[in-house]
């Protein structure tokens, strides 16, 4: 029979109220219970210590809460934490805290394994399972919270969707977790520390502007050279480069916030000359700025980190054109939890 029980957390707050009015209660029981769900982060009902006994077990005998369990975590040598995360049926998906002198970053998932194939990311070599749901991604980041402040002594300041999965194609349970999170009933954390990180899915970024979202956008581009995306993104034949740089003009007409791109040098495929001005190109239709990231490997060794000097021909290039460019040096790469490991290699 539990398993006919609906999760608590799939109820908005109205309906949590009209659900105490119809059992003879008054509404305002469901505004506590919504609080003790979202603000406080309950995992059970016995935790709900304003409500009385007999109404806490009417709720376990109405409905579940499907929190996530931790159910390993590994440190690195650079402080990075590893979340192996259970979920309610037992799959698994993973986050990590990543933490520097100023700030503390959650990496969360948005589904368990991923919709794309991209041929450089570990997490692509595993179907896609599932999306998650928003309490799913919301219980991710509260427990990176409570790491955060248990191991640094300061609560999370920042949240990238770059774990496994890609967020856009969860788009609905995505945004819902980002309204949890940044709703002053939930977290209230600042849209504005929030980051999304696509590999590009054009009518989904025109929704994200649509539905103006303050959120930031980041793109994993990679190429910007449709030929060679495609070799290493195949799914770019579906979205070529020309259908996501006018996402990406959209996306800017709409919200004037500029773009992070997300690129990895490689050798012998992404490395020349050629490669670099294609990127430079690219980078002004829209202003942007441009993350140039170290490989992490994942065993197969088609993909190798491009020499130092490639990396700063690209750097060199964009700096000379005007356009902010950082490298990105990997963390946690120790426990398998840098940019395109995320495996569940410790589940």
């Amino acid at each position: 029979m539990k398993d006919k029980k609906k999760d608590i957390r799939a109820l908005t707050k109205q309906q949590l109220q009209d659900f105490f009015v119809s059992e003879g209660d008054k509404s305002f029981r469901g505004t506590q219970v919504y609080e003790w769900l979202w603000n406080k982060a309950a995992h059970s009902f016995d935790d709900m210590t304003n409500i009385s006994k007999e109404t806490r077990q009417m709720l376990k005998d109405n409905f579940v809460i499907n929190h996530i369990r931790v159910d390993r975590m590994q440190r690195s040598s650079d402080g990075t934490i590893k979340n192996a995360v259970k979920l309610h049926d037992t799959l698994t998906v993973e986050s990590v805290l990543i933490p520097t002198k100023t700030r503390t970053t959650a990496c969360v998932s948005s589904q368990v394994g991923c919709s794309l194939d991209c041929q450089f990311c570990a997490t692509a070599k595993l179907k896609r399972m599932r999306n998650l749901n928003p309490d799913e991604i919301y219980d991710q980041v509260v427990a990176i919270d409570n790491e955060s402040r248990l191991y640094f002594d300061r609560p999370l300041s920042n949240i990238v969707f770059m774990g496994m999965g890609e967020p856009l194609m969860n788009y609905n349970n995505v945004m819902k977790a980002v309204d949890k999170i940044t709703s002053p009933e939930g977290l209230g954390m600042s849209p504005k520390r929030i980051t999304i990180s696509t590999s590009g899915v054009p009518k989904m970024i025109k929704k994200l502007a649509d539905d103006e979202a303050k959120i930031k956008l980041a793109v994993s581009l990679h190429s910007a050279r449709n030929e060679v995306r495609t070799t290493i993104m195949p799914f770019n034949e579906t979205f070529p480069l020309e259908d996501l740089r006018e996402s990406l003009e959209y996306w800017y007409s709409k919200t004037k916030s500029r773009i992070t791109y997300e690129y990895i040098v490689w050798k012998d495929i992404n490395d020349t000359r050629e490669d670099a001005q294609a990127l430079v190109k690219f980078c002004k239709y829209v202003p942007c700025k441009v993350n140039l990231i170290e490989y992490n490997p994942i065993d197969d060794g088609n993909f190798q980190q491009a020499t130092s000097q490639a990396t700063d021909m690209y750097q060199n290039m964009l700096e000379r054109n005007g356009i902010t460019v950082t490298v990105r040096r990997s963390r946690g790469k120790d426990i398998d939890a840098a940019c395109g490991q995320l495996a569940n290699k410790s589940a």
